[in-house]
């Protein structure tokens, strides 16, 4: 049975198949397509899932869309992603992994269409000694 209790982002694209090539190269593949429909799109990356509607005035340099991805093996996805040998910096980018104050480690994505993805996992909370005395 297909777990229920999940958030799937809906981003905006200026150009769908631009969207699907960018994606691809990070390893997603195309999940669903409507045969009647352009402006939609869904891709996967095992369990991870965008959905995408076709916005052609996007400005990528202006949209405030985005997503948290929290993943299991942050290093992994961000080895992945870092073989599209994408820029540190501007519209597409990857950054590198950082530790948080909010106990994730995680590393930020903008794509194609400006969309920030922030992909993380959480830090292991080290276990308290229990206090003598």
């Amino acid at each position: 049975m297909p777990q229920m209790d999940i958030t799937i982002p809906i981003l905006p694209a200026r150009d769908l198949e631009e969207t699907i090539g960018f994606y691809k190269d990070l390893g997603f593949a195309m999940a669903y397509r409507h045969p009647d429909l352009d402006d939609y799109i869904i891709l996967r990356r095992d369990k991870l899932e965008l959905q995408f509607f076709q916005w052609p005035q996007l400005d990528t340099q202006a949209t405030f869309a985005g997503s948290y991805l929290r993943v299991s093996d942050v290093d992994a996805i961000y080895q992945s992603f870092a073989s599209a040998r994408l820029p540190a910096r501007g519209t597409p980018s990857l950054g590198g992994i950082r530790r948080r104050a909010w106990a994730m480690r995680e590393f930020h994505l903008v794509d194609c269409n400006g969309n920030l993805l922030r992909v993380g996992e959480p830090i292991a909370k080290p276990k308290r000694k229990a206090r003598s005395g």
